[in-house]
């Protein structure tokens, strides 16, 4: 299994980014995405399941979407009203369980890509 994300960058506070993560090898039940600052845990964003569903962490409702396009294996990040505290590298992953938001609950991980807002 490989995932291969893109679409990080810099952007202005304010401003959107998508990420995109493709994923190879097998089609999993939830695709997700954290994000990590230097020095601290793995945080998560939000995952998308096989229907559909999906689930944010508090501080990302409303202004990041998830989204998925299953015949792709492909996973999106649509991040809006940017904040210079978006700033991380952000991760996708991939898993079996659904309504999970703890990094060892998935199984398959990106190399990450860098986001940086800045004010």
């Amino acid at each position: 299994v490989q995932l291969q994300a893109s679409g990080g960058g810099l952007a202005q506070a304010g401003g959107s980014l998508r990420l995109s993560c493709a994923a190879s090898g097998r089609t999993f039940f939830t695709m997700g995405w954290f994000r990590q600052a230097p020095g601290k845990e793995r945080e998560f964003v939000a995952a998308v399941d096989l229907r559909g569903a999906t689930n944010y962490a508090d501080s990302m409702k409303g202004r990041f979407t998830i989204s998925r396009d299953n015949a792709k294996n492909t996973v999106y990040l649509q991040m809006n009203s940017l904040k210079p505290e978006d700033t991380d590298v952000y991760y996708c992953a991939v898993g079996s369980i659904w309504g999970r938001s703890n990094p060892s609950d998935f199984d398959y991980w990106g190399q990450g890509t860098q986001v940086t807002v800045s004010s």
